[in-house]
C-alpha cells in the first residue's frame, strides 16, 4: 500500500532512467492527426525523421540529442508552436524538447527548426506520459506548460494534465533550482495548479505577474478576447 503522503507515481514502474513512470489508466494525450497537403506531408515525414524524438526508447541526454551539453527545457503541449519558436529564437543556450499531439503544430515547429533555423529544438509527436519514461531524474532545467486543455466540465477534470501525479513527475525530473512555469486562462484550473504545486514539498513559488518575455499565443488571445484573465505560476525545485 502506498502511504497517503507518497507521490502517486511511486506506486508505478521503476524505469531504466531511475525515474518513476507516470502512466495513467486512460490518457487523452494521444496523437491527433489532421490531413496535410501531399507537399506538407512529405516535408513532415522528412523533418520528423531528422528532428523528431521517438516517444519510446532509451534514456535521453543533452549530448545525445543535441550533440552538446546544454540545459534541457521540456515544452509540454506547445499547440501551434508560437511560444516554442519565439522563445527558442531568444534562448539559444537551451536545448528545447517540445511535445505535442496535433500534427499541424508539430509540422510548424519542424518548419522553424529547418528554415529559421532552430538547431537546438527537437519535437516529440505523441504521448507525453510515455515520453517521460525516457527522461531521467534531475535531467531537466525547466518545464513549460502553457494553456493546457482545460477540460471545463467537472466530470472531465480527471483528464487534466496538471495534477499531483504529473507535478511530482516533473519535479523528480527537474534539477535543483530548475523551474516549472504554468499558464492558464481558466480560473479554477489555475487554482488547482496552485494547490498541487504548493503541496509538493520540493517546490517553492506561486503566481507571478505575466512575464513580458512570454509570447502571446492564439490560445491566450482567445481567452483575453472572451474576458478571462490569465494566471502565470512560477515554481522552482528546492
Amino acid at each position: 500500500m502506498v502511504e497517503a503522503n507518497t507521490p502517486p507515481w511511486t506506486s508505478g514502474l521503476a524505469l531504466p532512467t531511475g525515474a518513476h513512470s507516470v502512466r495513467r489508466p486512460a490518457t487523452t494525450f494521444k496523437v491527433r492527426r489532421r490531413g496535410l497537403s501531399p507537399k506538407r506531408q512529405a516535408e513532415f515525414d522528412e523533418w520528423i525523421e531528422h528532428h523528431g524524438l521517438d516517444v519510446d526508447g532509451p534514456p535521453i541526454d543533452a549530448l545525445g540529442v543535441f550533440g552538446r551539453d546544454v540545459p534541457l527545457v521540456l515544452d509540454v503541449g506547445f499547440g501551434h508552436g508560437e511560444s516554442t519558436i519565439q522563445l527558442a529564437r531568444h534562448q539559444p543556450e537551451f536545448g528545447v524538447i517540445g511535445v505535442e499531439v496535433h500534427t499541424p503544430g508539430v509540422v510548424t515547429v519542424l518548419d522553424a527548426i529547418v528554415h529559421d533555423p532552430l538547431p537546438h529544438v527537437r519535437v516529440v509527436h505523441g504521448d507525453l506520459l510515455r515520453f517521460l519514461d525516457r527522461v531521467a531524474p534531475s535531467s531537466l532545467y525547466g518545464v513549460r506548460v502553457f494553456f493546457p486543455d482545460p477540460w471545463i466540465k467537472a466530470r472531465q477534470h480527471h483528464r487534466r494534465l496538471v495534477r499531483s501525479d504529473m507535478v511530482a513527475a516533473f519535479v523528480e525530473r527537474l534539477e535543483a533550482g530548475g523551474f516549472l512555469h504554468l499558464a492558464t486562462d481558466i480560473a479554477d484550473y489555475a487554482e488547482q495548479m496552485k494547490i498541487v504545486c504548493d503541496d509538493d514539498p520540493d517546490l517553492h513559488g506561486g503566481p507571478v505577474r505575466r512575464p513580458h518575455w512570454r509570447p502571446l499565443t492564439r490560445f491566450e488571445q482567445r481567452g483575453l478576447d472572451a474576458g478571462r484573465s490569465v494566471t502565470d505560476l512560477w515554481y522552482e525545485r528546492r
